[in-house]
């Protein structure tokens, strides 16, 4: 049974329920690191500072500007924790997080003109040792959350009283003038005060050929300047690469720890140190697709690519997840770049693995981590500010760059970043306007309330 957790008729008591209220001291455990700053709005009221969840402790931080006492629910039937934070608004549409397989999802939105609601689910046949939850009020506001593992529900434990459903819930909806990227992420405005900004950047480099696609994750809001323009990958198509090695790991079609022999078929020259073992050395396939995204071995993905069964078997695949220009006609190194790929091809593929559409949660998590020990951060990391996290693969064949990431701003703010420039061999100006692109993006994304063209059309397509 759905039950409606938001409200957006202002007449209504954010608080009445039909069923007996169980008020708890506790919160949610998330199966990897997960933060969010979210800024208020206009209204002289209190906004969230900010809110942090330590999956090494299952220990959750959240502040506010002003002194807010937060009130605590469970409901049932899934599952589900509801925070209120009195007399906090937003001032920005609701937000919607898939997270995992026992934490399903959070949604976090504007309950009445009073609250701020955030909602937790998990999954069906879960819910939280009441007993062992705890809740600290650190300051009047700051709060933190020490709570166990979600527990599998049995026949001894409680049940909980269904809300009924009288109240409408707010969820992500995607308007008249919207698209969704990938088929995930609503769009919503190109960034329009951003974009004279890059091109005029793009005036004083006008020797270089360039492509990017930005999206920030929680608005919607994108830079599209030639993303669809197809470039040599390089590199970058190890990304795509990544995913399917572990796509198959979920279908149970290769294993971490299987041995995969290096054929001298498969070795190369470029990136990488494994072109200077043996010929016949046996890695394991972790170890495999770590050197091949982390220092970017080019003797590694071939291993990988003729264990997934071929370039052929590849861009099908590719082309079953909507990459139009994602294509391997050369096992690496292809310095000549016959490999092709696209900024909103490599965004693609970031917007469904951060939305679990490729793979498994956990297979998401570790693709994510092997990709933030990447050891080249000469291009988008570059222009990040201190205490950004990215999740990124370069490309350098000398007369091409190329970079794709999704990053996390200390402020919690998520977005993808895809860029590819052509520049004349080796030239270093390329690495500098990359870095300066990426600077831009991100200082415009740290603004409080970053201003988009809400009433100019989409023009990315994909």
């Amino acid at each position: 049974m759905f039950v409606h957790e938001f409200s957006s008729h202002d007449n209504q008591s954010p608080m009445l329920l039909t069923h007996k209220e169980i008020i708890l001291k506790a919160s949610w455990v998330l199966p990897s690191f997960l933060s969010l700053f979210l800024f208020g709005s206009t209204v002289k009221a209190a906004a969230i500072a900010n809110w942090h969840f330590d999956s090494n402790r299952n220990h959750l931080d959240f502040t506010t500007d002003e002194n807010v006492q937060p009130k605590l629910q469970l409901l049932t039937n899934p599952t589900r924790l509801v925070i209120d934070l009195p007399g906090v608004t937003l001032g920005y549409p609701q937000t919607s997080q898939r997270v995992g397989l026992i934490i399903q999802d959070i949604t976090i939105g504007q309950f009445n003109a009073d609250y701020t609601r955030m909602v937790v689910t998990l999954a069906p046949g879960y819910t939280f040792d009441l007993a062992q939850v705890k809740l600290q009020e650190e300051s009047p506001n700051h709060w933190s959350v020490q709570l166990p593992k979600p527990v599998p529900l049995t026949a001894t434990q409680p049940k909980y009283l269904e809300i009924t459903p009288t109240q409408s819930s707010i969820s992500p909806t995607v308007g008249d003038n919207s698209t969704l990227f990938a088929g995930v992420v609503p769009m919503h405005s190109p960034m329009k005060v951003l974009e004279p900004q890059v091109k005029a950047l793009m005036s004083r480099y006008s020797f270089l050929k360039t492509g990017m696609f930005f999206l920030d994750l929680d608005t919607g809001d994108y830079l599209d300047i030639g993303g669809d323009r197809v470039f040599p990958a390089a590199s970058t198509i190890k990304l795509p690469i990544l995913m399917a090695f572990f796509q198959d790991l979920d279908a149970g079609k290769v294993t971490l720890e299987e041995k995969l022999t290096m054929r001298r078929d498969l070795v190369t020259n470029g990136s990488g140190t494994m072109q200077y073992e043996s010929v016949g050395k046996k890695y394991t396939a972790l170890e495999t697709i770590t050197k091949m995204i982390t220092i970017s071995d080019n003797t590694a993905t071939n291993m990988i690519i003729d264990r997934l069964g071929g370039a052929a078997k590849l861009n099908q695949r590719f082309r079953s997840w909507g990459l139009k220009d994602t294509v391997i006609r050369h096992l690496l190194a292809d310095l000549r770049g016959t490999n092709t790929t696209s900024s909103q091809d490599m965004a693609r593929v970031l917007a469904l693995l951060v939305n679990n559409k490729l793979v498994s949660p956990p297979s998401r998590e570790q693709a994510l981590d092997i990709l933030r020990h990447t050891t080249i951060h000469t291009l988008l990391p570059a222009g990040l500010g201190k205490g950004a996290v990215i999740a990124n693969k370069t490309g350098d064949i000398g007369f091409l760059i190329g970079d794709a990431g999704f990053v996390t701003m200390p402020n919690g703010k998520r977005y993808l970043a895809a860029i590819f420039v052509t520049r004349p061999y080796k030239d270093s100006r390329g690495r500098d306007f990359i870095r300066q692109v990426s600077r831009l993006v991100y200082d415009y994304l740290n603004q409080a309330n970053p201003v988009a063209a809400a009433d100019s059309p989409n023009s990315a397509t994909r």
